[in-house]
């Protein structure tokens, strides 16, 4: 037994972090120390004033390890690690761990070029961001290729000027083709600085610029060349509408605040870079009714900068957090430069916090309008679908399946999973059909059943010996109800494999119209058609569309990475291990194809004469 008194007079006088663990040796909370000895024993002191969630952790801590680190910095980043990895339950936790699109421009290349990214590298390369609208991303760099006429191929300057003939991107007045050395390297690097300075909101310099241009080919008659440098200008005013100036200082910043709401925060972010809100993003925090101001905003600040790429200048919140030098200590090691943590009480920046607190109270009161009606919408749908099919309960967890293929090529199957009405994602599951040939509904259908089932009664065995936690196993959990897409045959096929394991669960089929539209719902032998304005058909049609989703999804996926590898087998010097590293690293043939010499002898298992082969085989 771990003696937890015990254990406390061990603790040392130095920085780390501390692991609590319930009696299962689930770990449930992480934190960091200065000092292990005194941070450790303050949980157990009875005299200590402790919050309610506080003493709900300790009430369930059975045992506690730790992690000596050299310092408290690194304390602060290893706990930020492992909490991303454990996600203990007595820890604020982030719904999303997002990876924000940028702009990346290569101007340490000879002949830079622009694209999108999602990690920031010191490479010499200049980045634009965070974007949260992809969407907005790929429109800014459209807009970039067409007002500079900038090259959008990948081929690699200076090796391979003269060596093509010019794109049909040239032929257009749409790229000035480098590629023929039409334009020397210093002239091209040169409207690059024009582009970075756009990306960095100065789109009043660019504007005059080209106002310039356009005057003078005006004053030369050359009313074509005037006519094009005006709608570049056009061009760059719709985009710098978009961006709404709301700080005087051209500092990069972030602005953090947030809303309290009966159990969840909802925080929310504005990006400003160049003294413009280029994005806003909001992340909900569920039960926070015990905690304190203080600890929801130093938790969220640690983990959003754990995981994100880009750290402003500047971090501007609504509240103070703990340790805030050492966690601005930690932000300078990451940027590379200083970073300062305000918490403003008056002026500008202090308005402009207000206003990112107003905009998270108006997100929280729409999350918490949606989620009264989605409570609502389950409890009226399960209800109505337990009378409609005649069930002895209320179905709390839906199973569907769907079969997809192509003529009986790559057949696969898909298991949905609703959960009081919503779906459960990660309880998804795919299976590749094994032992039957050809376009065989039935029997696939049949051999994903007998897969699932049979994987719930091993895993329940395993539980039951103590082999296997209930929570880390995949299938254990059986359904109230099974839907399966299609007719009475396929509910015929199902109850086959159902009744030969002993197991007792409800299945219909799902019936689709001429349209390929949920009608109803159908058992072995007789149809029942559900109101079309009912909420229990609106559940349905949602199962069955995901079901759907889901499979052709993953059917899809599988062909194309088919048809993909027969390309890749075509190619000399090219054997199975160097396909695999080709596809996992680029995850599609056009990226291949895209790829110049250097980037495919980059990927491991690659060496030159190999990238070569490939390259050449996609330029012949």
């Amino acid at each position: 037994m771990f003696d937890i008194q015990e254990q406390l007079k061990k603790l040392p006088d130095q920085p780390g972090v501390y692991i609590m663990k319930d009696k299962e040796k689930n770990i449930i909370y992480i934190g960091k120390a200065k000092i292990l000895k005194n941070r450790v024993r303050q949980y157990f002191q009875s005299s200590a004033k402790h919050s309610a969630k506080v003493q709900s952790m300790v009430a369930n801590i059975a045992e506690f390890e730790y992690i000596v680190t050299d310092s408290e910095l690194e304390a602060l980043v290893l706990e930020c690690n492992l909490i991303k990895k454990h996600r203990p339950r007595y820890n604020v936790l982030l719904k999303d761990d997002k990876h924000y699109p940028y702009i990346k421009v290569t101007m340490n290349e000879e002949y830079p070029r622009i694209m999108i990214t999602r990690k920031i590298e010191k490479d010499g390369a200049k980045y634009f961001g965070p974007y949260t609208n992809t969407t907005i991303v790929r429109e800014t760099i459209d807009l970039i290729k067409k007002v500079f006429l900038i090259r959008t191929c990948n081929k690699e300057f200076p090796r391979d000027i003269g060596k093509d003939r010019p794109c049909l991107n040239y032929h257009i007045k749409q790229c000035l083709a480098p590629c023929q050395g039409n334009i020397n390297k210093e002239s091209y690097k040169g409207m690059f600085k024009d582009i970075c300075a756009f990306l960095n909101g100065r789109q009043d310099f660019l504007i005059e610029k080209l106002t310039k241009d356009m005057y003078e080919a005006s004053s030369k008659m050359d009313f074509e060349k005037a006519g094009s440098i005006r709608d570049k200008i056009n061009s760059i005013k719709k985009i710098a509408e978009k961006q709404k100036i709301i700080s005087s200082t051209l500092t990069d910043q972030d602005i953090i605040a947030f809303a309290i709401g009966e159990d969840e925060a909802c925080v929310q972010v504005f990006f400003i870079r160049g003294g413009k809100l280029i994005g806003r993003e909001h992340f909900i925090i569920d039960s926070t009714s015990n905690m304190e101001y203080q600890e929801i905003m130093t938790s969220f600040v640690k983990q959003f900068y754990n995981s994100t790429s880009y750290i402003p200048k500047e971090i501007i919140l609504q509240e103070d957090i703990d340790e805030a030098a050492i966690i601005e200590s930690w932000l300078t090691n990451k940027r590379g430069s200083k970073v300062y943590i305000r918490i403003p009480r008056k002026g500008e920046k202090y308005k402009l916090v207000q206003m990112v607190a107003k905009n998270a109270l108006e997100t929280l009161q729409q999350f918490e309008l949606k989620i009264k009606k989605d409570k609502q919408f389950a409890k009226d749908a399960l209800a109505e679908l337990k009378e409609y099919l005649s069930l002895n309960q209320q179905p709390s967890r839906i199973e569907a399946y769907d079969i997809s293929n192509t003529s009986g090529i790559e057949s696969v199957g898909a298991m949905v999973v609703f959960d009081n009405a919503r779906p459960s994602n990660n309880d998804y599951r795919k299976f590749k059909i094994k032992s039957v040939s050809g376009p065989n509904d039935y029997e696939s259908l049949k051999e994903v059943l007998f897969r699932r089932l049979t994987h719930a009664k091993k895993e329940k065995e395993k539980i039951r010996n103590g082999e296997l936690d209930e929570r880390e196993a995949k299938f254990f959990h059986l359904p109230d109800l099974i839907l399966v897409d299609g007719g009475k045959g396929h509910v015929a096929a199902a109850k086959e494999i159902i009744n030969g394991l002993n197991v007792n669960i409800p299945v219909f089929g799902m019936v689709k119209d001429e349209h390929h539209r949920t009608r109803g719902i159908t058992t072995e032998s007789y149809q029942i058609n559900l109101p079309v304005e009912s909420y229990a058909f609106r559940l349905v049609t949602q199962i069955q569309d995901e079901a759907h989703r889901v499979a052709i999804t993953y059917h899809r996926g599988l062909r194309n990475k088919k048809n993909i590898k027969s390309e890749l087998e075509a190619i000399n010097n090219i054997g199975s291990v160097r396909r695999k590293r080709l596809l996992q690293h680029f995850k599609s043939i056009d990226r291949i194809k895209a790829a110049s010499i250097d980037e495919l002898a980059n990927v491991d298992g690659m060496d030159r004469r190999s990238a070569e082969s490939v390259y050449n085989y996609f330029h012949r």
